[in-house]
């Protein structure tokens, strides 16, 4: 029978000689050297018959690990793993670590659906195991299960194993939880898996690992919002079982921050955000933006609110959303302007998000002189900033002045190119001062804004018109590591790829940069060197 231990299994004191069992593991290790493998697979048969004390065990890890995966399948089903599931009930650390590296292997070789039937005592028994190794190994064989549209139903039937699931997300180890959800996650992406979670007494399992303490209950809301953003029945489900609208609640509550930080899941999807619309939410989101300002907690919480509806506006409409909830533009501005770097970082994130569509592009240009003297304040911070920081301003700039072929009509080319006039008084030097620092990161950042403009006629104009900046682009002495080489590419790309470029930069500028272009990214020009007679 699978998980029963032999006779005497665990009890020899380790000053005993080897055993049989040793000798036949060492002896398969031998065989494999040899490239018996035959012989050695069959001799594993017999070593994972054994009692399997430190010595085999050690022996036996060795083998296996030796031994293909695609030979192991050939034979795994024939082994008797119930021995090894025997030593994880022994108090001892080596063994319990050998048998959990031992299983691992022999459990990846063997199908999803054998092991959801023929070993679902010993999976119930990992769940409940002191050791988390053993209860990460457990579910990970459960996530395989879940994963097999014929081995989940074995899950679903067994509702203690369900149960046991579900008390793992209260554990200690973050890893155990993790797993947990995910596998939970999967179950309920299918009606039988959604009926079996929330039709059954495991939603009062559910409800009470929640009681455990506020970091597990914000675990079983974090499995609730992931399970909600499959489809709006699997919303449905969420919603009758009361946990959804508990959650809403605690944005009332003492713990805002983490209760925005789930919500946020479900507001990437559109059903979501039509519930959360329904339900109020983003009207009572927008309130405690209004209420901020009295609020000596509010720096906690408001960058993420802030962040929230940056995206909400970037999924749906920016226009509708900015017009709806003026006091979110009012919020980012003057987020970005105060001397709190931790604000202002959010505020720039936030309105390169929003200006990275034409929409957002047209709102924040309705601003007027406030948003002109934001990006002069944007790229005072990109020169004057700590690095961090100095990389997000950055990367807004390059969402917000890049305009697809597609998108550039004149008006556009217009604003992008009086954006980027205010940003500094000589912005080109600005940003290729900045890419010359000695940080792969800010050279990297300062060289995606080149290539955001780089396809736009009045910034071809401009590096053109600039000494010294086409000869800067071409010389590939420059970058020294990869990503700086291959952000250089990228703007070589934008730039012979343009349909203006040869027109503005002359024809053999343009064909030099074709040539890098075919080149690719990490080229060397090879050095010529003249053979001297009789040199060694």
């Amino acid at each position: 029978m699978l998980g029963e231990a032999p006779p005497g299994a665990g009890s020899r004191p380790a000053a005993e000689p080897p055993r049989e069992g040793g000798k036949m593991a060492a002896q398969a290790l031998a065989l494999l050297r040899e490239g018996g493998r035959p012989q050695a697979l069959a001799l594993l048969r017999e070593v994972a018959r054994l009692e399997a004390p430190l010595e085999e065990l050690r022996a036996l890890q060795s083998v296996l690990q030796a031994v293909p995966l695609s030979e192991l399948r050939e034979q795994a089903a024939e082994l008797r793993l119930g021995p090894l599931f025997s030593l994880l009930n022994d108090n001892h650390r080596e063994q319990t670590t050998l048998c959990v590296s031992i299983l691992e292997r022999l459990l990846q070789a063997l199908e999803p659906v054998h092991v959801a039937r023929n070993l679902r005592a010993d999976l119930q028994r990992g769940l409940t195991h002191p050791d988390d190794s053993v209860k990460i190994l457990t579910l990970s064989q459960v996530g395989r299960i879940v994963e097999n549209s014929d081995a989940v139903t074995e899950i679903l039937n067994n509702c203690e194993l369900l149960k046991q699931i579900v008390y793992c997300i209260g554990g200690e180890n973050l890893s155990v939880a993790k797993a947990a959800i995910k596998s939970l996650s999967r179950i309920s992406l299918t009606q039988a898996g959604l009926e079996a979670l929330f039709e059954s007494n495991l939603l009062d399992d559910l409800k009470n690992v929640m009681k455990t303490n506020d970091i597990v209950r914000y675990r079983v809301y974090e499995l609730i919002v992931e399970i909600s953003s499959v489809s709006p029945e699997s919303l449905n489900y969420c919603t009758t079982s009361g946990l959804v609208t508990q959650l809403l609640r605690e944005l009332t509550g003492e713990d805002v921050l983490v209760s925005h930080r789930v919500l946020t899941s479900l507001a990437y999807t559109h059903h979501g955000r039509q519930y959360l619309a329904q339900e109020g939410v983003i009207d009572q989101i927008s309130n405690i933006i209004v209420g901020a300002d009295s609020d000596p907690f509010s720096s906690f919480y408001l960058p993420g609110f802030v962040k929230f509806f940056g995206n909400l506006a970037i999924m749906d409409s920016p226009q509708q959303i900015c017009e709806r909830y003026p006091v979110f533009v009012e919020k980012v501005f003057e987020m970005a302007e105060s001397q709190d770097p931790t604000m202002i970082g959010v505020a720039v994130d936030t309105i390169g998000i929003l200006g990275s569509s034409v929409e957002g592009k047209q709102v924040l240009q309705k601003t007027g002189t406030r948003f002109e003297r934001l990006l002069t304040r944007i790229g005072h911070q990109a020169k004057n900033a700590s690095t961090e920081l100095k990389i997000r301003c950055l990367d807004a700039v390059s969402a917000l002045l890049l305009l697809p072929p597609e998108q550039q009509t004149d008006d556009l080319l217009r604003m992008t190119e009086s954006w980027f006039s205010s940003l500094s008084r000589d912005p080109l030097e600005l940003f290729r001062g900045i890419s010359n620092q000695p940080f792969p990161e800010l050279h990297c950042a300062a060289l995606k804004v080149f290539t955001a403009i780089a396809n736009q006629p009045w910034a071809q104009k401009l590096m053109f018109n600039s000494p010294g900046f086409v000869e800067y682009v071409m010389d590939r002495s420059v970058e020294h590591d990869k990503a700086s080489k291959d952000a250089k590419y990228e703007l070589v790309k934008a730039l012979a790829n343009s349909k203006t470029i040869a027109e503005i930069f002359g024809n053999p500028n343009y064909l030099r940069l074709r040539t890098y272009l075919s080149e690719g990214p990490y080229y060397v020009k090879p050095v010529s060197t003249t053979a001297v007679e009789g040199a060694e």
